[in-house]
């Protein structure tokens, strides 16, 4: 007999095999549309019970529904630049979580992104500033003791958030503004499960799923992430 967490799994991938199906679709130039008609405009009036929950970057070329052809009632859908957190963002995703009870979530970053090139060019200045050294370069970064807490203490969210991300991927001796990109996907995961009791209990009652994507302007591909 399969149990609670077993159904829960075989929901949550099968979820995301329907929206990856759709991403298909839309990348080739065949959306279906679904699920965006009057009838089922009016079954929702008074209830949702959407399949995922979705945190995404505010970019106008990356809308979620859109990019996984999906239809009203889909997808909850939470939308900041870089796919920043706050308490907002939490707030937002643990009320899917714990009320609307999504089985999966999805972290999706992408190509071309903005915040990661604003991250990438404060944290440039951030080093510079710190050891006078005007190419902040990597070896003189990592001269630095302390510069995790000037990043965690920066004025500006996204060096305090993003470039958090970037200094990573540089340390990791990643340089590609694709890899930023990547790597912000999986900090991003880190940081909800670490700042979310709701989460971090359904996951561990394998009530949810969470899986990383990186969309593609170029093709209209989602890239789905391994860590």
């Amino acid at each position: 007999m399969n149990s609670a967490g077993d159904d829960q799994d075989t929901t949550a991938n099968a979820t995301w095999s329907r929206m990856l199906a759709g991403n298909r679709r839309f990348a080739e130039g065949k959306p279906e549309h679904p699920w965006q008609d009057a009838t089922t405009r009016e079954t929702l009036i008074d209830r949702q019970n959407p399949d995922a929950a979705v945190l995404a970057c505010s970019d106008s070329r990356v809308p979620p529904e859109i990019v996984f052809d999906a239809g009203l009632g889909d997808l909850f859908t939470v939308r900041t630049a870089g796919q920043i957190i706050d308490d907002a963002v939490l707030a937002s995703l643990e009320y899917a979580v714990s009320k609307l009870h999504v089985s999966l979530l999805v972290v999706l970053g992408h190509e071309g992104c903005g915040a990661i090139d604003t991250a990438a060019k404060e944290l440039d200045a951030l080093i510079a500033e710190a050891t006078d050294n005007p190419a902040g370069s990597l070896e003189a970064a990592a001269a630095i003791d302390d510069l995790d807490e000037r990043i965690a203490d920066a004025e500006s969210i996204v060096l305090r958030t993003v470039g958090m991300s970037v200094w990573q991927a540089r340390e990791a001796e990643l340089e590609a503004h694709e890899d930023f990109e990547r790597v912000h996907v999986a900090y991003t995961i880190e940081e909800l499960v670490t700042r979310s009791e709701v989460i971090q209990d359904a996951l561990a009652h394998d009530r949810l799923m969470i899986v990383g994507a990186r969309y593609q302007l170029s093709t209209g591909k989602v890239e789905v992430l391994s860590f």
